[in-house]
């Protein structure tokens, strides 16, 4: 079993981050989403998530300030919002 390295103190691998975060309820999904975007290399976010999955959830995620605040700068800087991004897309 290969634990991910911003997972060290959780006994998940690989195959169980893919599962919850496509088949989680929304609790493990934003929690796992949070973690990921909190604790992993900047390269590596992309390896599990798109931009459009983010923003969807950005809202409703629990994050600690600082990574919310360089989340929320990145997007901007990029042109996106996530608080009306769903109503941007359709």
């Amino acid at each position: 079993m290969t634990r991910p390295y911003f997972l060290w103190d959780y006994n998940l691998d690989e195959a169980d981050v893919k599962k919850i975060l496509k088949e989680g309820d929304e609790f493990s999904r934003n929690w796992l989403v949070a973690r990921i975007l909190e604790s992993a290399k900047y390269e590596d976010v992309w390896k599990y998530l798109g931009i459009k999955e983010i923003l969807k959830i950005f809202p409703s995620l629990k994050l600690k300030t600082p990574i919310k605040n360089a989340w929320e700068k990145a997007f901007k800087a990029w042109g996106l919002k996530y608080d009306n991004f769903n109503s941007q897309t359709k």
